[in-house]
């Protein structure tokens, strides 16, 4: 009988293993299983690893008629023993020997030879596999792409009148895959008839035609209604993708086509093209769901068209799969999380066949659980794998991995920390010894759950030989560690703060105290990181004096300039053990003005302001407390101080608005920052730019009224006496100009009434000056409009979202009128008279409005009228609606804080909420570092909760309710890091350390 290599070598592991007097199932471990066909036995030795896609089919477009007469479909992996391959079409195994003038195997690529679409088209997954298991490649299509001709009949022509609208069918014949659409990245030209492509992409394979078609000119002669033609049905579209949405209307005038989003501003991806007849979304968001409005109007009428746009999205993984080794009989987790819309479905499968969907959790790890896993999350849209290895192991118990330290040093009244690793699965059964006497957990003795043994207030009896056994049901072992005790290390005389003027030298003085059994040696540290005193012997000088007492003396030299990038340092007491010691650290301030901020940019160029943009320079140990900005122009070669908006630039802004500058003046300036030791070098100049011209507006104003407005000459530039301004206006429809003089040299505005003058009104302004020799220059004509009616139409689709005890939302339909220039909401509760409402502006760009500090469990009314400059228009309904109740009050109390491994177990009270309180959702539990505001942040509705031990330093651990009210108060619980032993070879990795460290050398 023929027999494959895979098989034959395991028979031949099995039979080997039989002589020896084993049974087979000892040595192969795993029963036999039948992966596809295949007789495997899974080895026992974890060697090698399971398949790993390097290279995966894609989805494939045929042309029918196609010269190249072959498709291959790609597909590679690594592993170890080197992966074996399959396909399977539609699901169903492809037979390489049966069919192999047609399909062939080149490694794990498959070939078609001569396509054809009834034996070929389908969908295509790749299978590799080796001992360790099996895994599924991606789904990939094989497509046929065709387009069949026009039906011969000749067709009917299209008769209209001229003047009007006409519609030509197209109809095209049945073709895949669908033409091509024009965006960004393709452009066909109407002058030559070609087709560019900006930036080639895998996509854009294929065979390509051209047609053309020719227009005619016609000429209007009646006019009537906008009539919508083309128009685009609800849309659905995946995150990333362009949109393109059509509307064209028939009419005469040619309508004017405009879009909008309803209740909401327009996609800033968002571009119109082809006048207005084509909306395109690049790279649409989640955001940009919503109802697009096509709105097409001409004198005669408009007409208006509407759909919906839906935002959806490939799934993506949050949290996927990865190789994982796990011991015998040990629970597992293996969390798979995707993200997508629809959300996805997740699913998995072992060795390539189905397993489980949803959640994947072990009570119990067995051997047969090992293997090759896949997670796949799947929508509408398509799906994605996670591929990954679970190994399942058995190994007795061994210190080989991790041996115990012969020897453990710890000082007399300190703690000591024995740790004991032994690698086994599954996990063994531990007991601690001192010689022949079992230990218990006591008030002074701790076993961990990690193995370790900790030992409080270590005594002299405390010296010994400590032993620590393991077993499980694969066998035993045993280790040992002799623990020594000394007399402990202090710092009997810490150094000081030290403040030190930028060129003198400074010196600080350690002494310490130790066993003469122990070398001492001391480290200082600045800012976290050891001082290398040889090395920057420039700097610093170091000596030690020896006898009962340790004394050691740092001088610092400090040069004037060199060092200010020293900064101060502040320490904390934290343990007092044989390994370390942190002690609290002196201040070192070598102080000094700022130095020149830098980048110095000027921006916003306006006609009598700009904005100033910089970089901090150093602060010198001294904060920055304000900037001063200076500016000079040809006028004059002095420097000049500047006002600015705020007048008082803070030391911890960057950017500030330069204010009462000249039009048309020509300008550079500089920056200087000041400290409590006073004020730095200015930065170097910026570029000289000149200001807008004296601009003429205008517009808004009451009934009625034409408002023209101009800034002021300065009075540097009047040139004589009896100075004041010519203000000469005229509307579209009038040839003769007014004119109206305004003897005053500060005026900056008139206003100017007439009762026949239609709202809204185009009008030509200009303004010149005079003075007693004559009159100047006129400005440049401005176009302003005379002030408007106020708004007639009151705004409707009012809602309120209550989102708290303190605070709600309110939202409203736009008013699609260009008159309307912004909104105010009023509100106020049920305990206040409508005429003390409390009111909230908003600009005609916004569609919703936030209400704060609202009273709980309280009845409010909300209404939204629109203005412009003329007034208020009519309030729309008036809705009521009632805040949440409080949260409680009661905060939770914290039960205990119990460290289990590397893990803090946090325990509080259920708050039980009062009548007049909200209902308890669940809690919310900030861990940070102390002295730090930012964290991880978990919710839960336990009353419990595992957080990780810290490292290092101290962590608060904060635990307030969560209800519908909001957030209530706060409990808090401090919990301190892991105690553990550094070494010499150590002292690079205590960086993070901020203090003077003494160790013991051995």
């Amino acid at each position: 009988m023929k027999m494959n290599f895979l098989t034959s070598h395991f028979v031949a592991v099995c039979f080997i293993f039989c002589l020896t007097g084993l049974r087979c199932s000892d040595a192969a471990g795993s029963p036999v299983r039948d992966i596809h066909g295949l007789t495997v036995y899974v080895r026992d030795e974890q060697k090698g690893y399971g398949p790993i896609f390097e290279e995966q089919p894609i989805d494939t477009v045929y042309p029918d008629e196609s010269p190249e007469g072959r498709v291959t479909m790609n597909c590679r992996a690594r592993g170890i023993p080197t992966p074996t391959y399959k396909w399977q079409r539609n699901n169903k195994d492809i037979d390489i020997k049966m069919a192999k003038e047609h399909r062939s195997m080149i490694g794990g690529n498959l070939e078609i030879i001569n396509p054809e679409r009834s034996r070929d088209e389908g969908t295509y997954v790749c299978i590799a596999y080796n001992v360790h298991g099996t895994i599924r490649s991606r789904e990939a299509t094989l497509n046929f792409g065709y387009l069949h001709p026009f039906p011969p009949e000749e067709r009917h022509p299209v008769k209209v009148r001229e003047g009007v609208g006409a519609v030509l069918l197209c109809n095209p014949p049945p073709h895949y895959p669908e033409f091509i659409t024009l965006d960004k990245r393709r452009y066909v030209s109407q002058s030559n008839g070609n087709l560019y492509i900006a930036k080639v992409e895998a996509s854009d394979k294929g065979n390509y035609s051209c047609f053309v078609t020719s227009n005619s000119i016609t000429k209007s002669t009646k006019g009537y209604l906008p009539d919508i033609r083309v128009k685009f049905k609800d849309t659905y579209a995946l995150l990333g993708q362009n949109v393109t949405l059509e509307c064209f209307a028939l009419g005469n005038p040619v309508p004017e086509i405009r879009w909008n989003k309803y209740l909401e501003p327009m996609p800033t991806s968002a571009e119109i093209s082809m006048s207005g007849a084509v909306l395109r979304i690049y790279n649409i968001q989640f955001e940009d769901e919503g109802t697009y409005e096509c709105e097409a109007e001409n004198h005669r009428g408009k007409d208006k068209y509407s759909a919906k746009v839906y935002v959806q999205a490939y799934p993506e993984w949050v949290e996927h799969i990865n190789d994982t080794e796990r011991d015998l009989g040990s629970e597992f987790h293996w969390p798979c999380v995707a993200a997508g819309k629809p959300i996805p479905t997740i699913r998995w499968l072992k060795d390539g066949l189905p397993y489980w969907k949803g959640d994947l959790r072990f009570s119990s790890l067995r051997n047969e659980d090992s293997g090759m896993y896949q997670c796949v999350a799947e929508n509408m849209h398509g799906m994605i794998y996670s591929n990954a290895e679970l190994k399942v192991i058995v190994l007795a118990p061994t210190f080989d991995y991790y041996p115990m330290k012969k020897e453990v040093l710890a000082a007399r009244g300190g703690q000591a920390i024995i740790e004991c690793k032994p690698r086994a699965a599954p996990r063994p059964k531990l007991t601690w010894s001192k010689g022949a006497e079992i230990l218990r957990n006591s008030t002074r003795i701790h076993i961990w759950y990690d193995g370790s043994l900790e030992i409080i207030n270590v005594t002299a009896a405390d010296a010994g030989n400590y032993t620590c056994f393991v077993e499980n049901f694969k066998g035993k072992a045993n280790s040992s560690s002799a623990l020594v005790t000394t007399a402990p290390t202090r710092i009997d005389l810490a150094p000081t703060n030290v403040d030190v003027i930028v060129g003198q030298n400074a010196t600080m003085q350690c002494h310490a105290t130790h066993d003469p059994f122990l070398d001492l040696t001391f480290i200082w540290l600045l800012n976290g990181y050891p001082i290398d005193v040889d090395k920057e012997s420039e700097y610093y000088e170091r000596s030690i004096m020896t006898g009962e007492l340790v004394q050691q003396l740092l001088a610092l030299k400090y040069l004037q300039g060199v060092r200010w990038l020293h900064r101060c340092l502040l320490g904390a007491v934290e343990r007092n053990t044989i390994w370390q010691f942190f002690i609290q650290f002196p201040q070192l301030c070598s102080g000094g003005p700022p130095g020149p901020p830098g980048g110095l940019k000027v921006e916003d160029i306006r006609n009598t302001s700009v904005v100033l943009t910089w970089s901090r320079g150093t602060d010198n140990h001294s904060p920055i407390s304000n900037y001063t900005i200076q500016s000079r122009t040809f006028l004059s070669e002095y420097w000049k101080d500047m006002k600015t908006d705020p007048p008082i630039v803070e030391g911890n802004v960057e950017s500030a608005k330069v204010i009462d500058l000249i039009p048309w003046m020509e300008y550079e300036f500089r920056i200087m920052a000041t400290n409590i030791l006073g004020t730095g070098e200015p930065s170097m100049p910026s570029q000289k730019i000149r200001t807008e011209g004296s601009q003429v507006g205008g517009g808004g104003g009451s009934n009625r009224e034409l408002t023209i407005t101009w800034v002021p000459l300065p009075r540097e530039y009047h040139f004589g006496n009896n100075f004041g301004y010519v203000v000469s206006f005229k509307s579209f429809d009038q040839k003769d100009w007014k004119r109206v003089t305004v003897p005053h040299a500060d005026a900056s505005r008139y206003v100017h009434k007439d009762e026949a003058m239609p709202p809204s009104s185009k009008y030509q302004v200009r303004v010149g000056a005079f003075n007693n020799k004559g009159e100047g220059p006129f400005s440049l004509t401005a176009i302003i409009f005379s002030a408007q009616d106020a708004p007639s139409e009151k705004p409707r689709n009012v809602n309120v979202k209550v989102r708290s005890s303190t605070e709600a939302s309110v939202s409203w339909q736009h008013i699609l009128n260009p008159a309307v220039t912004g909104y105010e909401i009023r509100y106020w509760s049920n305990r206040e008279k409508e005429i003390a409402a409390n009111k909230v502006q908003v600009s005609n760009q916004n569609f919703s409005v936030r209400l704060e500090n609202l009273k709980p469990d309280t009845q409010y009314y909300v209404d939204v009228a629109a203005f412009n400059t003329a007034g208020f228009g009519p309030t729309s309904n008036t809705l009521a609606f009632v805040t949440e109740k409080a949260p409680p009050r009661q905060r939770p109390r914290i039960i205990s804080a119990v460290r289990s491994g590397s893990k803090y177990v946090i325990t509080w009270d259920h708050v039980k909420s009062q009548s007049n309180e909200s209902t308890v959702k669940g809690y919310k539990v900030l861990y940070r570092p102390d002295g730090q505001f930012n964290g991880t942040l978990f919710k839960t509705g336990k009353h419990y909760i595992e957080v990780p031990a810290p490292l290092k330093g101290q962590y608060v651990v904060e635990v307030r309710v969560h209800s519908e009210g909001g957030d209530g108060e706060v409990a808090q619980v401090r919990i301190p890091g892991a105690a553990a032993g550094i070494s010499p070879s150590c002292l690079g990795l205590l960086l993070p350390a901020i203090g003077i460290l003494a160790y013991v050398g051995f």
